[in-house]
């Protein structure tokens, strides 16, 4: 929330105890002045025959000055109180706000209003944390959902086939097998994805100098049969490109992308293109394929776990899982890179990655 600059809090707190003190030296030299100085002899005034004492000014002096402290002391204690009530009124709001979070409610927003300030300052950034925990808790639940219906799937297929295998003893028992370990390898690769995913989120990334250049050449080798039988040109250019990582996640990262762009792709008159760069003080990673236009709307939640842009693919070397390219995120962002997806004007993805260089 954009707020007009204010005062501080504690310039606003030290502004009003100051005033509680110069009204209370006030007070205390008017009684001063009131009851002590009246008895002191005004010689221009010609004001003779009256000589004050110790004893006349104790007797005097004392009582209204112990009045007026007990005045200072009671009015002071009132108006701290209330003063400090009101100054930390929205804190006591943002204490509230917080033990409701803390019983589960991630709706409740504080919104204080006024100009801004430390309490003002703290509050927006409560409601940005609530706000990015809701939703945090609301795509791990999206998440926890759609990864349950995802591995139902191949668990239910193997089970009836188990059934039908059981129930139909004449049945080709090569088949039921065939389709069994297809269901088998798709349950693993699900499981196998999900806990990358999950490694990539939360596990600190232990770095050391990786050149993109040579991760794209190994992945692009490893993928080179896949892009045969598809009949796709699959071409890696461009030179060193060295950031700072894990070998291992930014190796998935890159094979992500090639098999992604394999597979979806046009069959038999595809190319996807690999190419490695720097710009300044980062290293730049791009993969380019043809295929069916996407809409762009549909682009940014390409990154999504099990959202797909086209028809799902299968194919031995792929599981078609849908988290290909949020395996990538994940990575792209645990190595504090950014990731930028755009459709082709012909058709297929243009997906950008910028990482940290090494210096």
């Amino acid at each position: 929330m954009d707020r007009r600059p204010g005062l501080s809090a504690r310039l606003r707190l030290t502004l009003s105890y100051a005033g509680f003190l110069a009204v209370a030296g006030a007070l205390l030299l008017a009684v001063v002045w009131g009851f002590l100085l009246r008895y002191v002899p005004d010689n221009e005034r010609g004001l003779l025959g009256i000589s004050p004492n110790r004893y006349l000014l104790v007797h005097t002096f004392a009582p209204a000055a112990a009045g007026a402290m007990a005045f200072l002391l009671v009015f002071g204690l009132v108006g701290g109180w209330l003063l400090a009530g009101r100054m930390l009124a929205p804190l006591t709001r943002i204490t509230a706000a917080a033990r409701t979070a803390g019983k589960g409610t991630l709706s409740h927003r504080i919104r204080m209003e006024g100009r801004r300030d430390e309490f003002r300052e703290l509050s927006d950034a409560f409601d940005s944390m609530l706000e990015q925990l809701e939703s945090h808790v609301a795509e791990q639940r999206r998440f926890a959902a759609n990864a349950s219906h995802e591995l139902r799937t191949p668990l239910a297929v193997s089970r009836t086939l188990l059934d039908v295998a059981r129930q139909d003893p004449t049945r080709d028992p090569g088949q039921v097998v065939e389709r069994l370990h297809a269901a088998n390898t798709r349950a693993i690769a699900l499981t196998e994805a999900l806990l990358l995913l999950s490694r990539a989120d939360r596990t600190p990334v232990q770095r050391e100098s990786v050149d993109l250049s040579l991760l794209a050449e190994e992945a692009a080798e490893t993928l080179l049969p896949l892009a045969e039988r598809r009949r796709i040109t699959l071409d890696v250019t461009g030179g060193a490109a060295t950031a700072s990582g894990s070998p291992e996640l930014l190796l998935r990262m890159v094979t992500n992308l090639v098999q992604n762009a394999l597979v979806h792709n046009l069959p038999e008159a595809g190319t996807v293109t690999v190419s490695t760069g720097t710009d300044g003080d980062t290293s730049v990673l791009r993969v380019e394929n043809t295929g069916r236009p996407l809409p762009p709307e549909l682009v940014p939640t390409l990154t999504e776990p099990f959202r797909r842009g086209t028809d799902r693919v299968r194919t031995p070397e792929h599981a078609g899982v849908g988290l290909g390219l949020a395996i990538v995120h994940s990575v792209v962002r645990a190595h504090d890179g950014t990731l930028d997806l755009a459709p082709r004007p012909a058709g297929g993805l243009l997906v950008t990655v910028r990482l940290p260089g090494t210096s």
